[in-house]
């Protein structure tokens, strides 16, 4: 058979890349020489790196990622956007798991004209490395990845690395089969039981390619910038060291990058918003920078925190330390006597806090239950706070008056144990004294923004867009099955009314329901290089200036401003900042939405963890909670201390039962209905730590003979 007739006999198993077919037939010149001629006469043709049979299906295949993939079938996302995720049954998969890109087409015969289905025609990039839980499957190891638990991936007994079932693990796909049983892994790292949530987490951040660790490069170069502010750095700086400024965080913050001060004056007030001038300390072209820039944001779960920066900055040089000297960029603003900003400007600073202050001891102070002690750590603020305070009230009422939302989000507080264990789960309180700094932030956030605007620079701004008008009707529609009487004047709602909406509902069994499906009829917030507003805050100009030392949007705009403020014009400025600005606002928001998962994930398995102790305990497994949500297959119910568990459809009915309008699941023969908002007491019956799941089971069954 000529080398022609094999490389198409070849093609017509499977779409092949120039290296596979050279690996396959060997003579690398023939072969390259016999692609040319049959491409030439029109025989095969080249797709997305693969050669095809140029028949009707490869013309309309297209380059996808696969985005899920269950026991059964997959979904591949076309990376020409705006394009809807394609269906891929089973067995046309050939074998394709979470990552991989690969050549699809649109099926000939899809089972739903209206969905898009199709067939992986070839792997074009394969995506080997997953993390999971070990499991003992017909007498072998396989992993349970993370990213698709139905997908058993065999472990050779050569490479099991001494993983034992019941473990967290990370493995290499090391031979790649047409179906998932047919691949074979092999362990390349060890994380420990799957049953503790520490464990679970490590898995997870090392699948998300997340490190505490620093490359040396990095952290030599954070050490040396890491020394005492000297005499030349002060000089041509504000000297605010006199003032009055502190820091207000929570106890446990050891990153410290915002201070405040104020005082009043004869038109009203003149509030300090003193942020870490790390932009000094991390320059473009660095090592430092471009680390900073990958990691994007700091990521916090539970007791720790993968910083953006080493500490020799995130809590050395850079955090606004009591007692120490420390380098900032200050937004000093002028307010009227209402709380209204009349004007802004940015100087380069050098400030000394006075007090390391923390939310829950001002707190006791502004509700007169605090002892002694703390009374006489504020003495030397005292007169700062209660300004503030007064400032405060006025900026939350302009606050409620234009608008701004406030959504309650259940944030946990995780405590854990000298192991690591979690061994409570509290709802995140938040005080007057946390509500006045995040009014403060947002008032030195927002005049960044504006004067960035105003004056043309390249920067990056925070945007929320208004919301969809699909979205708002599918808001309408949550409200009216969950029996929530409100109007919306007009076919997209207003901040103002969407703000007033939740405060309607705030403390009521319905919070839950409302705030989460207002937050989904809205768009999600990111970073981009143009002002959009942003909707929610009902605010015409907004960016991220506070927090430099956690954010990169925030260094990077601080880089931008300073060169404002040394007298660089917008030409100037654009030429040497626009890429620049694209690049952060575009990495960022991907980093940001990695975080969040990361962070959510993260909680969920902890949150298992505690559960898990309740399970079988007939006296303290019992709980009360609020319906949050519902679907076809049960009820998810939430505790007061922001755990969620499922309720299955068949631990509440023997019946099936019918789902209304995604608000209440209701049995006919019975009569019974579970509506959103309804209380419920459920006993733990499962906690599943690894996949951070909780399932109940109503305390009181009324089961049907």
């Amino acid at each position: 058979m000529g080398i022609k007739s094999k490389i198409l006999k070849e093609i017509e198993k499977k779409p092949r890349s120039l290296r596979e077919l050279k690996a396959k037939l060997g003579n690398d010149k023939k072969v390259s020489r016999a692609l040319e001629e049959l491409a030439a006469r029109g025989k095969l043709s080249l797709r997305a790196g693969q050669y095809v049979l140029p028949d009707a299906r490869a013309e309309r295949a297209m380059e996808c990622t696969i985005v899920k993939v269950t026991e059964k079938f997959g979904f591949a996302r076309p990376a020409a956007q705006p394009a809807p995720d394609m269906f891929i049954p089973g067995k046309a998969l050939r074998g394709a798991l979470p990552g991989d890109i690969v050549l699809a087409a649109p099926a000939e015969h899809p089972r739903d004209p209206a969905s898009p289905e199709g067939e992986v025609l070839s792997i074009l990039k394969e995506e080997n490395r997953f993390t999971g839980t070990v499991v003992s499957s017909e007498g072998r190891l396989a992993l349970a990845p993370d990213a698709c638990p139905s997908c058993l991936l065999p472990i050779k007994k050569s490479a099991d690395g001494g993983a034992r079932a019941g473990e967290k693990a990370a493995v290499e796909i090391i031979e790649r089969g047409e179906r998932h049983a047919d691949h074979r892994a092999g362990v390349s790292m060890r994380f420990g039981s799957a049953d503790e949530a520490r464990n679970c987490v490590k898995a997870m951040l090392y699948g998300a390619g997340l490190s505490h660790h620093f490359p040396a490069r990095v952290k030599e170069e954070a050490k040396r910038a890491a020394r005492a502010v000297t005499e030349p750095e002060r000089d041509g700086r504000r000297d605010f060291r006199a003032q009055p400024i502190f820091t207000i965080d929570s106890a446990d913050t050891k990153d410290m990058d915002d201070a405040v001060s104020i005082e009043r004056t004869p038109g009203g007030y003149r509030l300090g918003v003193h942020i870490a001038d790390v932009s000094y300390y991390v320059r473009p072209g660095t090592a430092l920078d471009a680390e900073a820039m990958a990691r994007g944001t700091s990521i916090y779960y539970a007791d720790s925190v993968i910083p953006m920066l080493p500490r020799a900055l995130s809590n050395g040089i850079c955090s606004l330390n009591e007692g120490e000297d420390r380098l900032a960029f200050s937004c000093l603003l002028e307010l009227d006597g209402e709380g209204r900003v009349t004007d802004a400007s940015f100087v380069k600073s050098v400030i000394r806090s006075r007090v390391k202050g923390v939310y829950r001891e001002i707190n006791a102070l502004w509700d007169s239950a605090a002892d002694a002690q703390i009374q006489e750590k504020y003495a030397p603020v005292a007169e700062s706070l209660a300004v503030m305070r007064e400032l405060y009230a006025k900026l939350a009422a302009r606050r409620a008056r234009r608008g701004a939302m406030e959504i309650e989000s259940g944030e946990a507080r995780l405590i854990l144990d000298e192991e690591g264990r979690c061994v409570d789960v509290q709802r995140r309180a938040r005080g007057d004294a946390e509500r006045m700094i995040e009014e403060f932030m947002l008032l030195a956030n927002s005049a960044a923004a504006s004067l960035a605007r105003r004056r043309g620079l390249p920067f990056v701004y925070r945007v929320h867009e208004d919301p969809k008008p699909e979205r708002a009707d599918a808001l309408r529609a949550a409200l009216a099955a969950a029996g929530v009487e409100f109007r919306f004047a007009g076919a997209l709602p207003t901040a103002k009314e969407l703000a007033r909406l939740l405060d309607e509902t705030r403390g009521t069994p319905l919070e839950r329901m409302v705030h989460t499906n207002v937050l989904r009829s809205m768009a999600k917030a990111k970073y981009e290089p143009l002002p959009k507003g942003h909707f929610g805050l009902a605010l015409a100009d907004y960016a991220h200036f506070t927090s430099p030392i956690r954010r990169y949007p925030d260094l990077a705009i601080h880089r931008i401003l300073s060169d404002a403020c040394a007298g660089a014009d917008a030409a100037a400025l654009r030429g040497r900042y626009e890429a620049f600005a694209e690049q952060a606002a575009a990495q960022s928001s991907a980093c940001e939405v990695r975080a969040m998962t990361v962070e959510r994930d993260a909680a969920d398995c902890y949150k298992a963890e505690y559960m898990r102790r309740f399970v079988g305990d007939a006296e303290r497994g019992v709980f009360e909670g609020v319906i949050s949500s519902v679907t076809q297959f049960g009820a998810y119910v939430e505790l007061p201390n922001t755990v969620e568990g499922l309720v299955r459809a068949a631990a509440l009915s023997d019946h099936p039962l019918t789902l209304t309008e995604g608000c209440a699941l209701s049995d006919s023969l019975t009569g019974r209905s579970w509506c959103i908002g309804d209380t419920l007491r459920v006993r733990v019956a499962a906690a599943d730590v690894s996949a951070g799941r909780v399932d109940f089971i109503p305390a009181e069954k009324e089961r049907d003979s």
